[in-house]
């Protein structure tokens, strides 16, 4: 998916060439077509009557294209690749995202999405490979860090804190109760109320202790607001998802980049003919359900603008390319805070699994349930390290797996981390 793939140039049956270049088709191949490709020469050939060559002749040399530097570590790539496809076999998840950038420049180290096709088959026109690609419901065409729409769950959560203390509605230190719903009165059947459920009881928390254990009723609670407590309402859900840069192409340089979708009540009616906008749509909003769908290359963007105190910069593939950024005005205190209880999720809470000892790592989980069953889940598993300076963001994403399995994406994350230790520690320094 990073490569891409070529067409050849092409002769016919006469020996002539009726398709004289290397075309990119996709990929790093089709962006920087223009850079790699060169330039043909053109040599004179003299043939006789039989078609012996009897002179030949330069008139132009050939020129060769330029080389290009990625930025990606091969290495991370490949083991992030066997890891996913290992646990798919297993667990059976029927594909995953995964990237890794510089926070400081966008420079990706890893982009990875399983499953994925040959290249070489493809440029060579196998028909037969082509077709049971096409054919597969894996979608192995389909590069799922930039081109797949996927709902985030409670990986937007942090951008949530954020934007309930900037809009003055709550201060960190306040704590909900949780009970493991919130249950909203029904003023025309007051025996048959909504109910709004959390994933657990926590309790009392407070912004940091509900980004670690991830609350879904404190988050419901800022977002829509209940009782006493006002929320930000779905117009600010959308001014602050947008900040990140959620719901937009990043500008990524590889082709079939999607925007994805942030739900507001515009939406709504005109996808589902009319009906208005809920409450209920705003409290699920909030938690990264309902409508919500981004691609794994825009969460990894904002979990960097977090990281790095609210510059959000454009992903790229080239080693040491320039690339556009801009600003969060947003202060740096309530990005602080938000860390905070990233922080204190990979210690004691949700991502726990990424509590490791050789680098302090920043985190947050999300389980974004699919279909009217809810029989499935996308795991995902996003943060960055090392948390008092950070250098790297990671997002990874397992899809469409069992609701009841219990390894995904913070898994393949902590195998990822074990693994670079081992074998590319310096990223960790």
């Amino acid at each position: 998916h990073i490569m891409g793939y070529l067409k050849y140039p092409t002769k016919d049956n006469s020996g002539f060439y009726y398709r004289t270049h290397y075309i990119g088709e996709d990929g790093v191949e089709k962006v920087y077509d223009d850079v790699l490709s060169g330039k043909n020469g053109v040599r004179v050939i003299e043939i006789d009557a039989v078609g012996k060559v009897r002179s030949q002749s330069v008139i132009e040399k050939p020129v060769d294209g330029q080389s290009l530097t990625l930025s990606i570590d091969a290495r991370i790539s490949n083991e992030i690749y066997s890891i996913m496809e290992k646990l798919a076999e297993e667990k059976g998840f029927t594909g995953g995202a995964a990237a890794m950038m510089d926070v400081t420049n966008g420079d990706l180290l890893a982009l990875v999405s399983f499953p994925e096709y040959n290249s070489s088959l493809v440029a060579e026109g196998d028909i037969a490979a082509i077709k049971k690609y096409q054919n597969d419901p894996k979608t192995p065409f389909l590069n799922r860090v930039v081109s797949g729409l996927y709902t985030p769950g409670s990986i937007i959560k942090p951008i949530m804190a954020i934007g309930a203390l900037n809009e003055g509605v709550i201060s960190p230190n306040k704590k909900i109760l949780s009970t493991g719903a919130l249950t909203v009165p029904n003023p025309y059947f007051p025996d048959k109320p909504t109910v709004f459920r959390d994933w657990k009881a926590h309790g009392w928390v407070d912004m940091r202790e509900a980004i670690s254990v991830s609350s879904d009723v404190y988050f419901y609670t800022i977002g829509g607001g209940f009782e006493d407590q006002k929320g930000i309402g779905i117009y600010n859900i959308e001014k602050y998802y947008k900040m990140f840069g959620l719901g937009e192409e990043t500008g990524i340089n590889i082709s079939h980049e999607k925007a994805g979708i942030i739900p507001n009540p515009e939406w709504k009616e005109k996808v589902f003919d009319g009906d208005p906008w809920r409450l209920g749509d705003t409290y699920n909003t909030a938690i990264g359900q309902y409508g919500a769908q981004f691609t794994p290359i825009q969460v990894l963007r904002y979990v960097a603008a977090l990281a790095y105190d609210g510059t959000l910069i454009t992903p790229h593939l080239v080693d040491g390319e320039k690339v556009a950024t801009r600003t969060i005005p947003l202060d740096k205190e309530y990005f602080k805070i938000a860390k905070e209880g990233m922080r204190m999720s990979a210690t004691v809470g949700t991502t726990a699994g990424l509590n490791v000892s050789y680098v302090d790592i920043a985190a947050k989980t999300g389980t974004a349930e699919l279909g009217a069953s809810k029989s499935l889940v996308n795991s995902w598993s996003v943060g960055f390290f090392p948390y008092d300076h950070p250098k790297y963001a990671f997002v990874f994403m397992i899809e469409r797996g069992p609701v009841g399995n219990t390894l995904g994406a913070t898994y393949v994350a902590r195998q990822t981390f074990d693994w670079m230790n081992i074998n590319t520690p310096e990223y960790f320094k």
